[in-house]
């Protein structure tokens, strides 16, 4: 009997570790995770760690904006910053996904997952797409394409873009209406294949976007993008195998 219960025992985690070998294989090959379980030696600058880097320098006279609380990544504007919090980390891949946690506090809050390929100079700062959560919706969003074109980014600066582009910049994005509370962790999983950009939250497929940019064959740069407050824990980045 003993001998059976042992048997069943071991069969059933062999089980369990190739249902979880196989959820793995689905999004390709993990190349890079962080639970961000480390200490920071001050707290007058940022100090990520792990090859994370922030814009802090540039964007917020050198102020911190990251903070490492209770193993999770703590991110926030500082009140002289220019433009939003960027945390980024090399991620290259062409097919692939990534999966973290993340949490709003705010209803203003929101969190951006920007891709970007920085050798890329026909757009600007080598944006190619991103995904943009907020409580209200999730937006998808082909940069390469859109928005980050130079000539485009320009008029829209100076307000001056003719309805025609306009009216074809609404072909480069997808807003998905999505209810999201606040105050609470959730998982989000970004999946990329071909020119297929896809979200998912708490399990749950919110919606995918296809356009061309986003078959860009060398992303290689992850940012995280703040533009008030969020936390993030559990980082893992896969490459399509």
């Amino acid at each position: 009997m003993r001998s059976m219960l042992s048997s069943v025992g071991t069969l059933a985690i062999t089980l369990s570790i190739g249902s979880i070998g196989l959820a793995d294989d689905d999004r390709g090959q993990l190349i890079f995770q962080d639970d961000f379980e480390r200490n920071e030696s001050q707290e007058e600058k940022d100090e990520v760690g792990k090859g994370w880097k922030t814009n802090s320098k540039s964007r917020a006279a050198g102020n911190k904006q990251v903070d490492l609380r209770d193993g999770t990544m703590f991110v926030y504007i500082h009140k002289v910053a220019d433009h939003a919090v960027s945390v980024n980390h090399p991620f290259e891949f062409t097919d692939g996904a990534i999966e973290l946690r993340f949490k709003l506090d705010d209803k203003k809050d929101s969190l951006g997952l920007n891709f970007a390929d920085p050798t890329f100079k026909d757009v600007h700062a080598g944006h190619l797409f991103d995904v943009r959560i907020t409580p209200r919706y999730v937006l998808l969003s082909d940069l390469k394409t859109g928005k980050m074109i130079p000539k485009i980014r320009d008029m829209r600066r100076a307000k001056t873009l003719p309805p025609e582009l306009q009216s074809m910049l609404k072909t480069k994005e997808r807003r998905i209406p999505n209810t999201l509370e606040t105050g609470k962790w959730h998982d989000l999983l970004v999946t990329v294949k071909g020119d297929q950009l896809t979200a998912s939250i708490d399990g749950k497929k919110i919606g995918s976007f296809s356009s061309e940019g986003i078959a860009h064959p060398t992303k290689k740069l992850l940012r995280l993008s703040v533009p008030r407050n969020a936390t993030v824990d559990d980082v893992k980045m896969y490459r399509g195998s």
